[in-house]
């Protein structure tokens, strides 16, 4: 097996915040990549979210920085800019989510930086992107909602519902990630580097564009539907032993031989053969009746029970896990997908990996750096600043 990483060699300057450009940067630091993360003297504004602890890094920052480096430098001071300028010669990407306008307000717009390097890569992350909306500010839930998720996410009776999961945040940040790696891949013929730039918004439509099906079938706004899959049957979450908050599991048996192991494996076998329900769009008229004929079996079982039970028959079917319950998963640890790291401040810290499995590229997860931790290596080898230099640095408050 190789030593080397997929990204090896590959130096990137981060200059993002939160969610949505720290998970981009994130994934390209799992693949092997140098990524320098750039922060003002005072830390990066997700090191002071919400914690428990005085005086050490919020959790979103831990998840969202592993296996990072960490400088701190004031951008806004002249000596700064030359550290930074300096910097951005000796990189192949720069990475930013900023709000509108912000990198042109620095100075470091796109014609600023390819004059400074013309194999850069700039990449960015906007709510809107270039357009109509392009000055408005936005955040994952802004981006759901202009997106198409809330008006399709929720019960049927109920208002729009926001989706949890970062599909605007971490959705744009992956989308960066794979336009960062085309435009290296491309600069090796064009030898020049170019603008990447993902919207959170167009991350969003992206997720959602499957479910504009239903859309074309009848030119109407598609419905909320809850748990329920429109013109199919079954697919539902149902009610498990003892019934607490998370005590389901959900079901999606839609092919003509996962409904006919489902319902021999609760015990009703006479519906297998059902003449009225021989597919899924006929069952689907009678989605009620089935989805009450399962919940009397799942409530019989726990979450895990049920879910072995279904999927040794071969129905497709997921407990629903609680965040306790993903953290401590041995299939997850076993797999790599989660994993505990020692931080410095904050000890033993479990968190999830990397998603993306490379045969010859694995990963090592590392902890989220401390501010500044890096500061000696980073501008010693980049810049051939030494001691003195930094601490007249800090006492300038450049760094």
């Amino acid at each position: 097996m190789t030593s080397r990483r997929a990204l090896d060699g590959i130096r990137v300057l981060d200059l993002t915040q939160y969610e949505a450009g720290p998970s981009c940067t994130q994934l390209l630091a799992w693949l092997g990549a140098d990524v320098i993360k750039i922060e003002p003297p005072a830390g990066e504004a997700g090191r002071h979210g919400t914690t428990e602890t005085p005086g050490v890094d919020a959790h979103i920052f831990l998840l969202l920085n592993s296996n990072k480096r960490s400088v701190t430098l004031n951008l806004k001071s002249p000596r700064g800019r030359e550290i930074f300028e300096a910097m951005l010669r000796a990189a192949d990407v720069l990475v930013e989510n900023f709000g509108p306008g912000a990198m042109e307000r620095l100075g470091y717009g796109w014609e600023a930086l390819h004059a400074l390097n013309p194999q850069l890569i700039a990449a960015s992350i906007k709510g809107f992107g270039e357009g109509q909306y392009e000055h408005y500010k936005s955040f994952e839930w802004v981006a759901q909602a202009m997106g198409g998720v809330l008006g399709l996410t929720g019960e049927p009776d109920g208002p729009p519902m926001r989706c949890v999961a970062g599909i605007g945040d971490t959705g744009a940040g992956l989308h960066l990630a794979l336009g960062i790696v085309c435009a290296i891949l491309q600069r090796h013929t064009t030898g020049a580097g170019q603008q990447v730039e993902v919207a959170q918004r167009d991350a969003v439509v992206n997720f959602a564009r499957v479910h504009f099906r239903e859309h074309y079938a009848n030119g109407a706004p598609v419905p909320r539907r809850g748990n329920r899959l429109h013109g199919s049957s079954p697919v539902n979450l149902y009610r498990c032993r003892p019934g607490g908050p998370n005590d389901y599991v959900y079901v999606h048996a839609t092919a003509p031989d996962m409904w006919k192991a489902l319902m021999k494996t609760i015990g009703r076998p006479e519906y297998a053969d059902d003449p009225r329900m021989q597919d899924r769009q006929a069952r689907f008229q009678y989605a009620g009746e089935i989805d009450a004929l399962i919940e009397a079996w799942t409530e019989k079982h726990t979450k895990r029970e049920a879910m072995e039970l279904l999927a040794a028959a071969g129905v497709p079917c997921g407990a629903v896990l609680d965040t306790g319950e993903v953290l401590g998963d041995e299939d997850l640890r076993a797999r790599g997908m989660v994993v505990t790291v020692e931080h410095p401040t904050r000890g033993a810290f479990t968190m999830p990996a990397n998603p993306i499995r490379l045969g010859d590229s694995p990963t090592e997860v590392k902890p989220a750096p401390l501010l500044g931790q890096h500061n000696t290596d980073v501008y010693g080898a980049l810049l051939g600043l030494g001691p003195e230099d930094l601490a007249a640095l800090k006492r300038d408050g450049v760094i």
